[in-house]
């Protein structure tokens, strides 16, 4: 089970925000290339960054940020990015860029002819996040709710070759209010490919739960406002991932 930092970037900084909103973000860096590097000092053997000006203006906007994290660490652990990715070229230019995985989100379910042919072209480094609410997938930065099941797209999109599947929770991000375990299980049952858990790990008990279920086709979750506000220590929950899946 992988403990996954996330590093969300609004205007070059590293932010967090409550339930997607970008007016209420908190600020915990101004340097994303010294905070990647202090997660990869931690213990990180992956980073989860996302451009959240990209995801709401739908393209890159904080590409410069993105590149001082790969200056700092790329290489020596996989990098997964999501955030305003419309395009293969954008795609493109960020693997270029030293990126490992593109995440794609709105876009999947909007143009899913896109994710076709993204995933056809970069073979194993497309991943789908895919944000849902009460069982139904939530779309533009998560101010839209659609009629589409979340088992139902992660099928199609399996289908089309996605590498794995980040699930968000999205009532429970940001939120501190412990993962949704049930749905994310729910999820992993009904595929074949691996998904990676988001939103809502708040302490070590979490981490546990999420151990528990690992069996499933849980690779990893993604933490974000836990290791920043202190509510879980990063290092000894990823410490405690290794000893319960030993």
């Amino acid at each position: 089970m992988l403990i996954i930092p996330a590093i969300d970037l609004k205007d070059g900084q590293c932010v967090r925000l409550k339930q997607g909103l970008m007016e209420e973000s908190t600020v915990f860096s101004e340097d994303p290339g010294a905070m990647a590097q202090h997660w990869v000092d931690q213990g990180g053997r992956r980073l989860h960054l996302v451009d959240l000006n990209g995801a709401f203006a739908g393209k890159p906007v904080n590409e410069g940020a993105i590149k001082s994290i790969v200056a700092a660490v790329g290489g020596r652990i996989p990098i997964q990015l999501g955030g305003g990715i419309r395009d293969l070229e954008t795609i493109e230019r960020y693997l270029d860029d030293g990126i490992d995985y593109v995440i794609i989100g709105t876009a999947a379910v909007k143009t899913p002819g896109f994710l076709h042919e993204a995933c056809y072209a970069f073979p194993g480094q497309i991943m789908v996040g895919l944000d849902a609410k009460d069982g139904k997938v939530a779309i533009d930065g998560w101010s839209k709710l659609t009629r589409h099941d979340v088992i139902d797209l992660a099928k199609k999109f399996e289908d089309y070759g996605v590498s794995s599947i980040v699930y968000t929770d999205i009532g429970r991000d940001g939120m501190l209010s412990g993962v949704n375990i049930e749905a994310t299980v729910a999820l992993a049952q009904a595929l074949t490919i691996p998904v990676i858990a988001s939103g809502g790990v708040t302490n070590l008990d979490d981490v546990r739960k999420l151990c528990a279920v690992a069996q499933e086709g849980i690779i990893g979750t993604i933490t974000g406002r836990a290791i920043y506000e202190g509510t879980l220590d990063f290092s000894a929950a990823q410490q405690l991932a290794d000893e319960l899946s030993q």
